[in-house]
């Protein structure tokens, strides 16, 4: 039987290298907003689903319902996030940005863009757009939920 050349140079690895380094650099380049990036996606997802609850933020993220209260709790104590009553039910709450939440989210955005091109500062721009094409094309492969880091399942 032939031997396989064993070493860490197959794309699964390499995507897991890199998927760890650029994980550990975001947090870094975040840690002066005083947040976490668990923080920063929910932030991001509050703003992006309408009439957003605990409940749906949570199904959407495929996470314990008592694990976003958790982290709901911190964001409100930091004065990022707060829940109203629905206009639609108001037995049920809504989750909701505020003027604070909206300024940090902006701040946020930048440095996602800074770090996505120091990520990638090695490739071309149709180079990163195949990347990201690719890449893609993976996630629905695997049966990613789109938009949500698979961290946040082992919250």
């Amino acid at each position: 039987m032939k031997s396989r050349k064993c070493g860490p140079t197959g794309a699964a690895f390499l995507l897991a290298q890199l998927g760890a380094h650029g994980a550990q650099r975001f947090a870094e380049r975040i840690r002066p907003l005083g947040i976490s990036p668990p923080h920063a996606g929910i932030l991001r997802m509050i703003a992006s689903l309408p009439e957003c609850s605990q409940q749906s933020l949570a199904s959407r993220m495929g996470v314990v319902p008592s694990r976003i209260v958790v982290l709901i709790d911190e964001l409100a104590e930091k004065g990022l996030v707060e829940r109203r009553r629905s206009e639609k039910d108001r037995r049920n709450y809504e989750l909701a940005l505020t003027p604070e939440g909206h300024k940090l989210l902006e701040r946020l955005f930048v440095l996602a863009a800074d770090h996505e091109a120091d990520l990638c500062a090695a490739l071309s721009p149709s180079e990163r757009a195949k990347l990201a094409s690719l890449c893609s094309k993976i996630v629905v492969q695997q049966k990613l939920i789109a938009d949500v880091h698979p961290g946040y399942q082992r919250l």
